[in-house]
């Protein structure tokens, strides 16, 4: 326990002292292989020997090999490479035309709604996180595209960069849900079972934020308009072609055709085809200067993401997450007490590893508890992947709190403040999905 608070305090000193970012997350991963690691006690010796500096040099490169592997470990991920083809697309159709008309279509449809462009952004990072199945791609991709829309509309800047960096996790759980089969698969549970009962808590989640932005929108003053379905087949037609950019992307990838990093290609092939041929709001020449800003972020992002993995496997290695476990299971009685006290373990984990690993680390050693206190396995994987989800935004560890701050450039700490709303209804809605059981197995039984 004490580990894991010096952690967090030697985390939180770094990042407000200026530091880059990902120098930060280097700094804490080698620090604590070094000092916490295994081995870690070699350095008493190395102290009171008097051992030549090549000594110390020579025991720290043992432990800054891992960084490198993890380094290794990004690069086998089918993944990955959706990372920068969504980036350029994005940005290809931010510079273009197609993100204009996907907002002027959205205003028209339900610009009369509190709130209009507010909800158009939730559906939309649902939507996107569902087919890219990463929260962090799903900043990147409506991101770029929905910021600037939503401050010109006249949401503050606070409020647009909190929705941003939130609402891309929920729909996480949405099919085809990655979590939800690795957990099904690990707990031998219906697959099936869990879409099906990720259908209310969904909705609950996503319900709760359209009507925190209806009432912010309210608070800004933000304008509603007059529906006029003349006005929606107008901005349908001049959409078009951006309109079936979501069609293709989901009937790819929905249909078996392609999988999701195969859509991220897709994706960037179909919006410099329709800017650069069809628009013509871009020249072939332009590509050149977006994929150079494209790759650059693209970086920046990665090295974030490299270092993050490289503390998570110093997580796994020093089986810190299954020490928690176990103290669960020495102090809790009840099956409420087990869940509730399960939230706050799987909150911490969620923030500091990705939810992969946190599930196959962690979902062989809480299911067994979990059939010992009498807890229902499809209840159980629900309460699973929201936590995981809500661990993206949950400082100070949260992964996606970090990629809005170096997409958005805006600091860390910024970004922390901006989610605190958000990251209070998500857990207010699992709250809910935790205690009543129906919201999860309602529509399975």
């Amino acid at each position: 326990m004490w580990t894991a608070l010096l952690l967090v305090l030697v985390f939180l000193v770094l990042l407000n002292s200026g530091v880059p970012l990902w120098l930060v997350l280097a700094i804490l991963s080698l620090t604590s292989f070094v000092f916490w690691g295994e081995g870690g006690e070699d350095l008493a010796w190395l102290a009171e020997d008097g051992a030549p500096f090549s000594d110390y040099v020579a025991h720290f490169h043992e432990y800054a090999v891992s960084i490198p592997l993890q380094m290794f470990r990004v690069t086998e991920s089918p993944v990955l490479i959706a990372i920068p083809f969504f980036t350029i697309a994005g940005m290809v159709m931010t510079r273009g035309e197609i993100s204009t008309r996907l907002i002027e279509f959205a205003r028209a449809a339900v610009g009369f709604l509190p709130g209009g462009l507010a909800i158009t952004t939730i559906a939309a990072c649902t939507f996107f996180a569902a087919i890219s199945g990463a929260s962090a791609v799903t900043i990147i991709a409506i991101g770029g595209m929905l910021y600037p829309a939503l401050k010109e509309e006249g949401y503050s800047d606070v409020f647009s960069l909190g929705l941003l960096t939130s609402c891309g996790a929920i729909g996480i759980m949405a099919p085809p849900s990655l979590p939800l089969i690795i957990y099904g698969v690990i707990a031998k549970t219906d697959i099936n079972k869990l879409f099906l009962a990720g259908v209310i808590p969904g909705i609950l989640s996503i319900g709760t934020m359209v009507l925190y932005s209806s009432w912010r929108a309210g608070k800004y003053g933000v304008a509603r308009e007059r529906l006029s379905f003349e006005l929606v087949r107008e901005k349908a037609v001049h959409g078009i072609w951006a309109l079936l950019l979501p069609v293709i992307l989901l009937g790819s990838i929905y249909g078996g055709i392609t999988t999701a990093a195969e859509a991220s290609a897709v994706a960037l092939l179909y919006a410099i085809v329709i800017e650069v041929f069809v628009h013509r709001a871009l020249r072939l020449s332009d590509l050149s200067s977006i994929i150079v800003d494209s790759m650059v972020l693209v970086g920046a992002i990665l090295i974030i993401l490299l270092m993050a993995l490289a503390f998570t496997n110093f997580l796994a290695i020093e089986q810190i997450p299954q020490e928690a476990t176990e103290w669960i299971r020495g102090y809790v009685e009840s099956p409420l007490g087990f869940l509730v006290a399960l939230n706050v373990l799987l909150l911490i984990v969620g923030c500091i590893m990705d939810i992969f690993s946190a599930i196959l680390i962690v979902g062989p050693l809480v299911v067994p508890i979990a059939e010992a206190f009498g807890v229902n396995l499809i209840h159980l994987g629900i309460i699973f992947v929201i936590n995981l989800e809500i661990g993206f935004v949950t400082p100070p560890f949260g992964i996606n709190l970090f990629i809005s701050s170096t997409f958005f450039r805006k600091p860390v700490s910024e970004v922390f403040r901006a989610s605190v709303p958000f990251l209070i209804l998500l857990l207010l809605s699992l709250a809910a999905i935790t205690y009543f059981e129906g919201l999860s197995l309602w529509l399975v039984r």
